[in-house]
């Protein structure tokens, strides 16, 4: 059994996927844990998308595709904000918008690609097996960024998730807090699309979190068992895709989603094995 793991990462290319993947999953559990905790999925799910056209230019035009995913995902969290509070539009009608314009702005411009399929592969589902030694130090450094600014910023982010109007009396300025943490949701989904993709890094951004809250309360707890719920997935998602020829990224993505689900059932059937039957009338 224990063979069955380690020969999956003899090579040295799993080993840099596995490397990928498990950065990538810190830097989506410190903040996929805000975004669980404040009901910011949809937006989560829409910015993974709004990196797109970001991504497709910096393939195009041979520039990093780190800087042109977070300059596109720093556009589309303006474009939201701008949208949700200058019109009579509701928010999430502006993201709504903004999710299916973005994805089809990087479509279109990667289409202009010779390889298109290929690109269109790789943007939108990942390569975490073709993850090179300058994607884990770029993945690095944004997870880094992700992590110090986690800590600097868990007081204003923990007032506004709970109470926004006592953030404010406190002086805790909200909305900047909020304009950082869509910051560092952009940063998160750049540290993980080379790992995942577009599509699929919203099952590390949502689904550890959201699997960690239903065992724990407190949000420090929450990151850390998210992040090894995240790990599990990763190793579970990357020895399966090895040994089966599965997709990486959406093996890994499948994972996240199903502890979720094994997680939520043993809840359920705990839940009812211990509630009191009703005595006989």
């Amino acid at each position: 059994m224990i063979e069955f793991f380690t020969d999956a990462f003899e090579p040295a290319f799993m080993q840099r996927a596995l490397i990928g993947g498990l950065v990538a999953v810190v830097a989506t559990s410190l903040v996929g844990t805000w975004v669980v905790l404040r009901g910011l999925a949809f937006l989560g799910d829409a910015l993974a998308h709004g990196v797109i056209p970001g991504i497709a230019l910096a393939v195009l035009w041979g520039f990093s595709p780190i800087i042109g995913a977070f300059v596109a995902a720093v556009v589309m969290s303006g474009l939201v904000s701008v949208v949700s509070a200058r019109s009579t539009v509701r928010e999430d009608t502006a993201i709504g918008l903004l999710f299916v314009g973005m994805l089809a702005l990087g479509i279109v411009i990667v289409s202009r690609a010779r390889s298109f399929t290929t690109e269109v592969t790789a943007l939108l589902f990942g390569d975490v097996l073709g993850v090179t030694n300058d994607d884990i130090r770029g993945q690095a450094i944004a997870t880094g960024i992700v992590v110090v600014v986690s800590v600097v910023l868990h007081r204003p982010f923990l007032a506004l998730t709970f109470n926004r109007a006592k953030a404010q009396t406190l002086g805790m300025r909200p909305a900047l807090a909020q304009t950082a943490l869509l910051a560092l949701l952009a940063l998160s989904i750049v540290a993980s699309f080379q790992a995942i993709g577009t599509l699929l890094v919203f099952g590390l951004l949502v689904g550890p979190p959201a699997t960690a809250s239903l065992l724990v309360r407190r949000v420090p707890a929450i990151m850390m068992t998210s992040i090894a719920f995240g790990s599990l997935a990763v190793v579970a998602g990357l020895v399966v895709s090895f040994h089966h020829d599965t997709a990486g990224g959406a093996t890994i993505a499948g994972f996240s989603v199903l502890q979720f689900f094994i997680v939520f059932t043993m809840r359920e059937i705990r839940g009812s094995l211990r509630r009191p039957t009703a005595a006989p009338a």
